[in-house]
């Protein structure tokens, strides 16, 4: 997998202007920089902070360092299109995105509510950004300048770019590209398709006529001369349900007799006057010019079955190893996805996170409190991506299986910028990780095996052999950078692999030991073995290996800390029966949770196959695979999240409901034995517990930042 390194681009021409304090936001702004234009105008739905973790920011820095004069319209009055007009016409193209978060997901609550806050604006106030933003952003930007390219990234495009289910409409949409009008999409982290894609503008190429970059999704009339077509049914052809094979293994069976040595083969003597014909073999196909086509558009939304089989075929087909083109037709048009992107290299990681971000949102905010801003601004991101492969999680889907990791060097380079730059620093860095806290440079054994795996998970079900599992280099990095000066402790904030944890107790034990802030939060998900088989998660059993390790190392350090589980509730696969059997488990341990979420379905998720569908897109599927159960209706998901949160007394009529359908009048009453009991106070406040120790009502909030948050 070789790709042009991101750094060794001959700049623009517009390189003598030098990197601007903060990318601008005004034309008074372009003015003080000496720019007559702007070559690329970013559109976002976030507020314009300048930090790595936030989209708008890593991209305007990475264009600028190619030589582009880069402007940013965040946010804008999207009523008419007066706010895209606000830099002037740019001489590239608009690029558009709707920022670290989906749009929808960031306005409207699992229980499709729309929100009173968001976190990616000035004082969390709501309603700064449209349903759909990108679709509305990019028809916006048609009606400014109707010539201007038009280019649309983020998790928001990335993960519509085929036909998808939406929640919120309770339907399956057409691919964005198609809707949106754009004319190129770059999905996944799209740092390598972007630097190329603007320099090949910048040298006159027209989009249409750039479609061989990979990480690209763009609209065709026909498939072109010299491609192989392959259905997608004939690669994941229907049918039985089959046990999978391991890959690995190495035993012959019967089966793979035709594998022995010609000497041990029987001879076959041919009677007399045969003549024995020779087999010519047909040369083995170049996958490089192979094009899966899924069924289309019109088939994926009328038939339920067919649409978790696409969904199957395209997660096949996302190891940028060995993954083939795509296909889907929408009506007389073909929307095509090139392979996925390379992943960075170490260097280009490093020159992606050393730009000259100012570290701070832009200046036009004054002192508004940003929550997504006060929730990193003292964090490092070390690495992206995540082979866990969860099916309600969209971070494998938008980053990759592949993990790309930072250097040391650059990371600690960050930390002391933090202390030396950051105003409001008090010597704790709140966070050094990522999508998961625990996978930093832990990659397959063999790149050889890595390339041509398609398996969807590397931990589930279990931790295949081939994974390296050394956190050396981690526990390295955390020792050197809580050495460094002035920095008093540093926190880890992203979520946790624990059953990958366990397999470095040396780990387990620098992480509680030095840390840990009195609780760490991790994420079991559920407690029954058929639930987490459908959300790919690893049994109790590694919980409770974990847990063993916590408490001896807390201990050891002579520490009182505590694990908070975090749950999902109504996830498909998910049984009333369940939820409770997860309530017992709740109770038992003594945990009491405030916090609680709700199975959101996703574009492009597993899981939301799943919920759309009821067949478990994990197999093969067909009209005849077993049902997955999904609790759709509002009441039964309202029940699910009750069952989690049984203290609270604003749930026990529900749940004394449920229980006497479900014929277990046996939990409701006073005793210790009981669920629930079976009077009503007038009125309480919940509060969070853990083993009866009351902690602060408010725990660390989940991460919010794109790179570091899980959409369930």
């Amino acid at each position: 997998m070789l790709a042009k390194p991101i750094h060794t681009y001959r700049p623009y021409w517009a390189k003598r202007f030098g990197a601007a304090p903060i990318l601008p936001m005004s034309r008074a702004e372009m003015d003080a920089l000496g720019w007559d234009s702007c070559d690329i105008i970013l559109i976002t739905g976030d507020c314009y902070i300048d930090h790595p973790s936030f989209g708008m920011a890593l991209v305007g820095r990475l264009l600028e360092a190619q030589g582009f004069r880069v402007g940013i319209i965040a946010q804008p009055d999207w009523q008419n299109a007066s706010a895209f007009k606000a830099l002037g016409k740019p001489n590239l193209y608009f690029g558009v995105t709707a920022g670290n978060m989906d749009s929808m997901v960031n306005r409207y609550t699992a229980d499709r509510k729309i929100r009173s806050d968001d976190a990616y604006t000035p004082d969390a106030a709501p309603n700064k950004r449209p349903d759909r933003a990108v679709l509305v952003y990019s028809q916006r930007c048609r009606e400014a300048y109707s010539d201007v390219p038009l280019v649309i990234g983020s998790i928001e495009a990335s993960l519509r770019r085929i036909a998808h289910y939406d929640y919120w409409s309770d339907k399956v949409r057409r691919s964005i590209l198609v809707d949106s009008k754009a004319d190129i999409l770059l999905y996944g982290n799209a740092e390598r398709a972007l630097i190329e894609l603007s320099h090949r503008i910048a040298k006159g190429e027209k989009v249409a006529d750039i479609q061989d970059i990979r990480g690209t999704a763009f609209l065709r009339k026909k498939i072109p001369e010299g491609w192989s077509e392959i259905e997608s049914t004939k690669l994941d052809r229907p049918g039985e349900v089959d046990k999978p094979v391991d890959p690995y293994e190495m035993k012959m069976g019967k089966a793979d007799a035709s594998c022995a040595t010609d000497e041990s083969k029987p001879k076959v003597e041919l009677p007399e006057g045969t003549k024995a014909i020779e087999i010519v073999r047909k040369p083995k196909a170049d996958r490089a010019r192979q094009v899966v086509r899924l069924p289309d558009y019109e088939a994926v939304a009328q038939d339920p079955v067919l649409y978790a089989h696409a969904s199957r075929v395209l997660h096949l087909e996302a190891n940028p190893g060995n993954a083939r083109a795509l296909v889907q037709k929408h009506g007389d048009r073909e929307v095509w996805l090139n392979p996925p992107p390379i992943p960075l290299t170490t260097k280009e990681m490093d020159y992606v996170y050393d730009m000259p971000y100012a570290r701070k949102p832009h200046p036009v905010y004054n002192n508004a409190k940003i929550p997504a801003w006060e929730m990193i601004r003292f964090s490092v991101n070390i690495m992206r991506g995540c082979f866990g492969g969860c099916t309600f999680c969209s971070i494998t889907e938008h980053e990759g299986r592949i993990i790309q990791s930072r250097s040391e060097a650059s990371i600690l380079k960050e930390v002391e910028e933090i202390r030396d730059k950051v105003e409001g620093f008090t010597g704790v860095i709140s966070d050094l990780g990522g999508p998961t806290a625990n996978m930093y440079r832990i990659a397959c054994k063999s790149e050889k095996i890595e390339k041509s795996c398609r398996k969807l998970s590397c931990v589930y079900p279990g931790i295949c052999e081939n994974l390296n599992t050394d956190h050396s280099a981690l526990i390295q990095l955390y020792r050197k950078a809580r050495a460094i000066k002035g920095v008093k402790k540093i926190l880890i904030g992203s979520g946790l692999r624990y059953d990958l944890a366990v397999k470095s107790p040396e780990y387990v034990k620098e992480l509680v030991q030095h840390h840990v802030g009195g609780y760490l939060k991790i994420a079991p998900e559920h407690s029954e073995e058929n639930v987490l088989s459908k959300m790919m998660k690893p049994g109790m059993g590694a919980y409770d290996e974990f847990k063993v390790m916590f408490e001896k190392f807390s201990a050891e350090a002579g520490k009182k800390q505590y694990l908070i589980p975090y749950f999902i509730a109504a996830h498909p696969g998910t049984t009333d029966d369940d939820m409770l059997n997860l309530a017992l488990w709740l109770k038992k341990y003594d945990f009491k949770l405030d916090q609680v979420q709700t199975f959101t379905p996703t574009p492009m998720a597993m899981a939301t196959a799943m919920y759309h569908s009821g067949k478990n897109p994990l197999r093969k599927v067909t009209a005849d695979s077993d049902d997955v159960p999904i609790p759709k209706a509002g009441n039964v998901r309202k029940l699910h999240k009750a069952f989690i949160r049984y203290h609270d007394p604003n749930n026990w009529p529900m749940l004394r409901e449920a229980l006497k359908k479900m014929g277990r009048e046996d939990l409701i009453g006073n005793g210790k034995q009981h669920l629930i009991p079976a009077w009503q106070p007038l009125s309480a406040k919940p509060i969070t517990t853990v083993r009866g120790e009351q902690l602060e009502r408010t725990v660390r909030p989940r991460r919010v930042v794109e790179n570091k948050r899980k959409y369930s």
